[in-house]
């Protein structure tokens, strides 16, 4: 029987081998962006907000989704928010009745040029489960989905290709069903959401739910890491 630390590697391994299948489908598509060839000297450095792309996920609490994706080199901003749902400017105790629609979300803005969306996309699949309908953990309701609000076409036709080849690889035990649709309205949470890991570290649900997930992220995405 494989053990637990085989399981995690064989998935990483099917991921990876997914985001590079991922990578060469955008390589071989006429109307994917060309590389622009720029020096980063430093690529820590905030980059130009002129070639900034924009994406917005859902892994379950936000909280979770910023603390790891706040980490990984290339990002210069994650959002704490809602989006998907059909009320407007939400307050977070609405989102958590579930009455809203909405989706706890972090949206991401990042230089594609530093950290392309197959890297994004591999961190977001490995750092939540993408087949569990409506629910992450302990958190249940349709504001913990996983979800994939796309900002342009092209995102949510790589999305798509990357999830296809995730299940075709069997790289999770279930069907993913995560949500890949068109970016809607997003409205930022409120202040106190905002970098709630960095602030509130000590705090009960940081420390037995983030800090673990956030300790592994770190593991496996060592060097993808900003220093």
């Amino acid at each position: 029987m494989p053990t637990m630390l085989h399981t995690i590697f064989s998935r990483r391994i099917r991921v990876a081998q997914a985001a590079l299948v991922l990578a060469a489908v955008a390589c071989s598509d006429g109307n994917a962006r060309p590389a622009m060839h720029t020096d980063h000297t430093d690529p820590n450095e905030l980059p130009n907000t002129e070639r900034m792309d924009t994406i917005t996920l859902g892994a379950g609490c936000f909280w979770c989704v910023e603390a790891v994706f706040t980490e990984l080199k290339g990002v210069a901003s994650v959002t704490s928010g809602y989006m998907g749902g059909h009320v407007k400017n939400p307050s977070y105790r609405e989102v958590c009745n579930g009455t809203t629609g909405h989706a706890e979300v972090a949206q991401l803005v990042y230089d594609p040029q530093v950290v392309d969306l197959a890297k994004i996309l591999e961190v977001f699949w490995q750092t939540h489960d993408p087949t569990t309908l409506n629910r992450q953990g302990a958190d249940v309701g349709t504001q913990y989905r996983s979800a994939i609000f796309c900002h342009t076409e092209e995102q949510c036709r790589m999305a798509e290709a990357y999830m296809r080849e995730l299940d075709a690889s069997g790289a999770f035990r279930a069907p993913i069903v995560t949500e890949v649709t068109m970016a809607t309205a997003f409205y930022p949470a409120e202040d106190y959401h905002q970098g709630y890991y960095a602030v509130n570290g000590e705090q009960g649900y940081c420390q037995m739910v983030i800090r673990p997930k956030l300790e592994k992220f770190r593991k496996v995405f060592a060097k993808d890491l900003k220093k």
